[in-house]
């Protein structure tokens, strides 16, 4: 079977400061993204999104500040870990599909036993941010490693593998909201469902650059269910998510003046939808990324109703 490996969309070939990084370093940090930050971004976000949730109500919102970096230290070392694992575990699918032929491991330019090493190195960081938390936040996040282990399996067994990542990629709303509250309750489980409904919206529109790739190789996504009508899906993830926010804070009995920031966050998704075009893959890579704003436009709202 013959692949088009010219035919690149544009986050193949990347440049960054990891381009400028010495030259035995490049392949490591391409290995954990470093040169394609939004997948932090994407994994910091719902942590503190838990910890501000946690907050309404108390007029304590930024007391969580040190918890604040340490979820941001250690979404830097569970994404690139996480990224780690999914390529070793990819590595000849990735060779078959062009937008990721490029990858270390599928290019053979970072060998395998080294990628376990790197794996190892990074997920002992993220060990170490994780025992500066409570007791039960300390469980909570462990219990992520069934996620984690499992998502690169589910391109190969189910229509759905968005989902599975969303409840992945989320996780950190229950480990924050736990870390700051010490308890589980309907909010944090609103918040947290809210999340997976964002990610399999902004997911799907990531797998729409791969679909033709992944028909041949036969990986499964949701952007491939959905096809042409994708748009529609999209936005009733995103209307989910919208509902299912406005639920969990006002379950805490926030201020109202919550709404403000949250109808910008609202309208942030839903301009996603409008401009959505499933076959521009440039698009969709674009529209991808700019979640990092709807998320902060939520991290901003939760901080406004934490505050008041």
């Amino acid at each position: 079977m013959q692949f088009n490996f010219d035919r690149r969309v544009a986050d193949s070939v990347p440049r960054s400061w990891v381009d400028e990084a010495p030259l035995g370093l490049r392949p490591f940090l391409r290995l954990a993204r470093y040169d394609r930050p939004i997948g932090f971004w994407l994994l910091a976000l719902p942590c503190w999104q838990g910890l501000l949730l946690a907050r309404i109500g108390t007029g304590l919102g930024w007391v969580d500040l040190w918890y604040a970096v340490l979820f941001g230290l250690g979404a830097i070392a569970m994404r690139g870990a996480g990224c780690t694992y999914n390529d070793i575990i990819d590595r000849d699918l990735d060779a078959q599909v062009a937008r990721t032929a490029d990858r270390p491991l599928a290019a053979g330019t970072v060998s395998l036993k080294q990628a376990w090493y790197f794996l190892a190195a990074q997920a002992g960081v993220g060990f170490l941010v994780l025992i500066q938390l409570p007791l039960l936040a300390i469980g909570v996040g462990l219990a992520a490693l069934i996620l984690v282990a499992a998502y690169p399996f589910m391109k190969r067994i189910t229509w759905w593998p968005q989902a599975w990542l969303g409840l992945t990629f989320n996780w950190g709303i229950p480990v924050g909201y736990v870390a700051a509250s010490g308890q589980i309750d309907l909010a944090m489980i609103a918040l947290y469902a809210a999340g997976v409904m964002w990610t399999l919206g902004y997911d799907t529109i990531y797998a729409h650059q791969d679909t033709e790739d992944d028909a041949l190789v036969g990986v499964r996504s949701t952007a491939r269910l959905f096809g042409k009508t994708s748009q529609s899906w999209v936005a009733g993830f995103y209307g989910a998510n919208a509902i299912l926010v406005g639920i969990a804070v006002t379950l805490k009995l926030a201020s109202p003046w919550f709404v403000v920031v949250y109808a910008l966050y609202a309208a942030h998704l839903f301009n996603q939808v409008r401009q959505l075009a499933v076959n521009d893959g440039a698009k969709c890579l674009a529209l991808f990324k700019a979640n990092r704003t709807s998320g902060l436009l939520l991290v901003a709202a939760l901080l406004v109703a934490s505050l008041l």
